[in-house]
C-alpha cells in the first residue's frame, strides 16, 4: 500500500482491544473473495482525523452533552435558527475543513486504485474521502465544503462563503466550546444575536449547506444511483457507521435481500450484527491496513 502512516487522533475513539489476527484472516478472506466490493462508510472512519460522531460509547456527543444536531424544518423555517447555525458553523469552519484523511480513507481509495472496490458510498460530510482521492464514490448525505441557495439552487465553495461571513462580520468574534460532528461549535445566545448572514447573491434566497439535515430525506435520484451501484456490487463492507440512520441502513437490507455477504468494522454493536457474515470490533485505521 502507499499509504503513509499518520498518527492517529484517538480522543473521539471507542476504546477497543488491537485487531484479532484471526479477524484480520477473516477480512481478509472476506475481501479476498470480493471482486466487487461496495463499501459504506460512517462517522467512526474520521474519528481518527479528530472529528467527534454523535453516537460512540463515552465519547460521542450524545454520549458528552445534551447537544442536539439542527433539524432540517427548524433551520427552513427560523431565521433566528439559521442565525444561530451559521455563527457557530463560522467559528468552527476553520478548524473542521482543516481536518486530513487517515489511513482508513488512503487504504479504501488504494482498493478504489486496484479495482477491488467497485463503490464507495459515505455518511460523512466531512469531505475526507475526496481528500484522500476516492473518486468511485457517492457522498450520500452531501457534504459541508458546499453551500446552495434554497431559492434558485446556486452553488457556491463554503471557503467563498467564508469571506462574506468576514466582510459582513469585521468586529464580531466569539470563542468557541468544543466543536461538534458536523463543524460548528458551542455558543451562547448572547455571542450568536448579533452575527449577520449573508442572502444568496444572485437572488436573496437563503443559503443552506449542502448536506442532508436531520429530519430531510435523500433525493430519490441519488438512493435509486446507489442501489444501481449495490446491484452491480459482489459484497457489502460497513466501515465506521452503528447504521442507525435509515438512510445508508437501507441499503444493508437491500444487500440482504440480494445475498450479498456483508462485513461490519465498527467498534460497538450495530444495526446489522444480527444478520452479518462477519462482525469486527477494531478501529478501521488499525484494521484496513493490514488486507492487502
Amino acid at each position: 500500500h502507499s499509504v503513509s502512516r499518520t498518527s492517529p487522533n484517538l480522543a473521539f475513539v471507542p476504546a477497543c482491544l488491537p485487531p484479532d489476527p484471526v479477524e484480520v484472516e477473516e477480512l481478509q478472506h472476506f475481501v479476498s473473495n470480493s471482486k466487487r466490493l461496495f463499501v459504506m462508510t460512517g462517522a467512526g472512519i474520521s474519528t481518527e482525523s479528530g472529528i467527534p460522531d454523535y453516537r460512540s460509547e463515552g465519547v460521542g456527543l450524545y454520549a458528552r452533552t445534551d447537544r442536539q444536531p439542527i433539524q432540517h424544518a427548524e433551520f427552513v423555517c427560523s431565521a433566528s435558527a439559521r442565525q444561530r447555525y451559521w455563527a457557530r458553523n463560522f467559528v468552527g469552519w476553520p478548524q473542521f475543513s482543516s481536518h486530513q484523511p487517515n489511513t482508513a480513507h488512503l487504504v479504501l481509495r488504494d482498493w478504489e486504485k486496484l479495482g477491488k472496490l467497485h463503490w464507495l458510498v459515505t455518511q460523512n460530510v466531512d469531505a475526507l474521502h475526496t481528500k484522500a482521492g476516492s473518486q468511485r464514490m457517492t457522498e450520500l448525505h452531501g457534504c459541508t465544503h458546499r453551500v446552495f441557495c434554497l431559492a434558485c439552487g446556486d452553488q457556491i465553495l463554503r471557503s467563498e462563503l467564508q469571506e462574506h461571513f468576514e466582510a459582513l462580520n469585521p468586529t464580531w468574534k466569539a470563542e468557541a466550546f468544543g466543536v461538534a460532528p458536523d463543524g460548528d461549535v458551542f455558543l451562547t445566545d448572547e455571542q450568536v444575536c448579533n452575527f449577520q448572514v449573508p442572502a444568496c447573491r444572485k437572488c436573496g434566497g437563503i443559503l443552506k449547506p449542502d448536506v442532508t439535515f436531520f429530519g430531510d430525506t435523500v433525493s430519490q435520484e441519488k438512493v435509486n444511483f446507489v442501489h444501481q451501484r449495490l446491484a452491480e456490487s459482489d459484497s457489502m463492507l460497513v466501515a465506521g457507521s452503528s447504521m442507525q440512520v435509515y438512510s445508508g441502513y437501507r441499503f444493508a437490507l437491500a444487500a440482504r435481500e440480494k445475498r450479498l455477504p456483508i462485513a461490519i468494522l465498527n467498534i460497538g454493536p450495530t444495526r446489522l450484527d444480527h444478520f452479518a457474515s462477519l462482525k469486527l470490533n477494531s478501529r478501521c485505521g488499525e484494521l484496513l491496513p493490514l488486507i492487502v
